[in-house]
């Protein structure tokens, strides 16, 4: 459910883990979040920094102080006036005081030291869930419901089901029409006479799972809770109801926790072959199985990673990248093309397209595939062939790598949350995790060859 425009959520703070704070409304001006540990650590440390802003007629609008997980001693957060005009100044004086110091704004392109807002808990998903940019309850005048009222307050209710949706609390369960299940299972159908021959092994090997575990079947629509509680369990991988699309910068966001926003609302019965926007059948016939595959959830999970705090420009690259890959990937599998691609293997004329050997066909580069160009509302021109999963994440992770940002990201799968690493404190304790990893790894080695 992703749009490659681009959009900023609103900040909010975060017990334990961030000191992003509630910000002002997004058409007013931003305030600059500023998170910094002087070198001197005395009893007078926040008072004589606060002089600083004092002296540059800088407004702050929060200040909180804390033990600090980067360096000895405390970290000081305060929320600073977007419109003073001395910010700069005061900015440029407190960093040299600082052993730490971060700028955290939302209008970040105007100071290039800042880092964009991001997600570090999976509840915080929840602040910009609803921030869609297009369909939801409203259709364009060229979508094929458009003046069906009945199918337009039908696209309403499950968008309003969407909105009212916070983080832990069970998938909302929807009364498919008789009409629905009908257009689902003509979809249903036409696509899985393909895919023995068409989808990659890894889809083949986990689509009879979804059959036995899910309800896959052609006179049912499946719940998302259910396939959310099967999910979880193969990759810990889960489904999250959205009321149409999201920024590439919130959906992306969103795979960081191996959580993938999925629409419950299905295309108009006049054409139960075509789709303007991902719908439930694209969501749970192209996406859902190959999140159950480890080597594929964790492809997706890289992709994530490397957008949290990345520049504009490079969400914009691992939007494509996603879209080449994730939405109409296409590997190599035993001398053979297949697809795993959601769009390929939920649309039954591009599937049957993407193999017939007209279209143009690439190997997976991420430096040349996130600056290719793409249309929407045809068959794609070049399809991007993989290795394997495997091959395709060791590639995508290189490339995260060349992503200006001052620190490295870490998903923590005890507390689903993301660990900003950007001291060597921070490193020093991870290090520390990864050599007590390692000795489990060697004690079950040695055990196995006694």
């Amino acid at each position: 459910m992703m749009q490659r425009q681009q959009s900023f959520e609103k900040p909010t703070r975060i017990d334990g883990s961030s000191y992003i704070v509630e910000g002002i409304d997004a058409k007013e001006a931003r305030n600059t979040c500023l998170v910094f540990s002087t070198k001197e650590q005395s009893s007078g440390s926040l008072a004589n920094s606060l002089k600083i802003f004092k002296k540059h007629n800088v407004n702050l609008v929060h200040i909180e102080s804390r033990s600090s997980l980067r360096v000895p001693g405390y970290e000081f957060f305060v929320e600073c006036d977007a419109k003073s005009d001395g910010l700069g100044k005061a900015i440029e004086e407190l960093r040299e005081l600082s052993t730490y110091f971060n700028v955290i704004s939302r209008d970040y392109k105007d100071n290039v030291s800042a880092v964009p807002w991001f997600p570090r808990r999976i509840r915080d998903l929840d602040r910009f869930a609803n921030q869609i940019l297009s369909y939801g309850a409203e259709l364009d005048s060229d979508h094929p419901g458009f003046t069906d009222q009945t199918y337009r307050a039908r696209r309403k209710y499950f968008a309003d089901i969407a909105y009212n949706y916070k983080h832990g609390q069970p998938l909302p369960h929807v009364d498919y029409t008789a009409e629905e299940t009908e257009t689902w299972g003509i979809m249903f159908r036409h696509l899985t006479k393909l895919y023995k021959t068409h989808a990659c092994k890894e889809y083949n090997h986990v689509f009879p799972l979804l059959v036995d575990n899910c309800g896959f079947r052609e006179d049912n629509i499946p719940q998302l809770e259910d396939v959310s509680n099967f999910l979880r369990d193969c990759t810990g991988f889960t489904l999250r109801p959205v009321a149409g699309l999201l920024s590439s910068r919130d959906f992306l966001a969103g795979l960081a926790f191996r959580v993938f926003h999925s629409t419950q609302y299905i295309r108009h019965p006049s054409k139960p072959m075509y789709t303007p926007e991902p719908d439930v059948c694209h969501e749970l016939m192209g996406h859902v199985p190959l999140f159950a595959d480890p080597d594929f959830a964790q492809f997706c999970q890289e992709i994530g990673l490397a957008s949290l705090g990345a520049p504009d420009d490079y969400v914009e690259k691992l939007a494509t990248i996603f879209w080449f890959t994730v939405e109409f990937g296409l590997c190599r599998q035993e001398g053979e093309l297949k697809a795993y691609g959601a769009g390929l293997l939920s649309s039954y004329g591009e599937l049957q397209y993407c193999l017939s050997g007209k279209p143009q066909l690439k190997d997976f580069d991420p430096e040349v595939t996130g600056i290719t160009k793409y249309p929407i509302t045809q068959f794609q021109e070049v399809y991007y062939v993989a290795d394997s999963f495997e091959n395709a994440k060791e590639k995508t992770i290189k490339f995260a790598n060349s992503i200006p940002r001052p620190f490295g990201v870490r998903y923590n799968a005890y507390t689903q949350s993301i660990e900003v690493l950007d001291s060597k404190h921070q490193i020093s304790n991870l290090m520390n995790n990864i050599n007590s990893e390692f000795l489990i790894l060697q004690n079950a080695v040695q055990k196995l060859k006694v």
